[in-house]
């Protein structure tokens, strides 16, 4: 994806990036690729290759949710910062807490925070099964969003404790989503959550499926979830 298309596809859905916004994706990429030498953070490195598969596809969120001003987003296991990242550069106003696992992901994303000079955001180092355990955080944010490998009811058990009643959990998947719907259902009822849309379409140019699925927190999650660290994923909420 060209510089002047990922533009032109943001503008078309009505985000129209200024001259600064876009000089921030610029650096976001060169200091990517710069710290991806030293430590594994991403195998796509091309330019056009991250415009497409990881700013684009990170904002394609704000397509089907509305971004709302200085709303609190919490983004779980965000790698290298995707989705979050993209998003806070095109909306500069939400508050950003970042978690993740490995402490060397947390050093880069500080780093690229002062790179981008990004203000309201800040970088956790914890266990995402840990984190939701904790009082300050717990219930605590408008948005929660995941655009990770695991099964949808593993991510709604380490994400929906996480979002205030009435907030937003945002689950970025690729192919398969009608399939981990259908096991997560009994999953997302459980942990309070309530499936509200599923958005499908095709990343541009590549072509390839993508879906988000938006799910609203109605009720408060039981105090028992999450579990302890790797049983999400060993036994799932079936």
């Amino acid at each position: 994806m060209q510089i002047e298309e990922f533009q032109e596809r943001l503008s078309a859905n009505g985000m129209a990036l200024t001259s600064e916004q876009m000089a921030q994706f610029e650096t976001y990429y060169h200091t990517l690729v710069e710290w991806n030498e030293k430590m594994n953070l991403t195998a796509i490195t091309e330019k056009g290759e991250v415009y497409l598969k990881h700013f684009f596809d990170s904002i394609t969120a704000a397509f089907y949710h509305e971004f709302n001003g200085s709303a609190s987003l919490c983004d779980v296991g965000a790698g290298a910062g995707f989705p979050s990242i993209p998003i806070k550069i095109a909306f500069p106003e939400l508050r950003v807490t970042i978690v993740d696992s490995l402490n060397k992901r947390i050093t880069f994303l500080e780093h690229l925070a002062k790179q981008l000079k990004l203000e309201n955001v800040q970088f956790i180092h914890d266990r995402a099964e840990t984190f939701g355990q904790n009082k300050e955080h717990r219930e605590a944010y408008d948005i929660v969003t995941a655009r990770a490998v695991a099964r949808l009811s593993v991510l709604s058990e380490l994400c929906l404790p996480l979002v205030k009643v009435s907030g937003t959990f945002i689950a970025m998947k690729a192919a398969s989503a009608n399939e981990e719907i259908d096991a997560g259902k009994k999953a997302i009822a459980t942990l309070g959550g309530k499936i509200e849309k599923l958005h499908s379409f095709q990343l541009p140019i590549e072509e390839s499926d993508r879906n988000i699925v938006i799910i609203k927190k109605e009720k408060p999650t039981p105090k028992k979830y999450p579990r302890k660290p790797g049983i999400p994923n060993k036994t799932p909420i079936e």
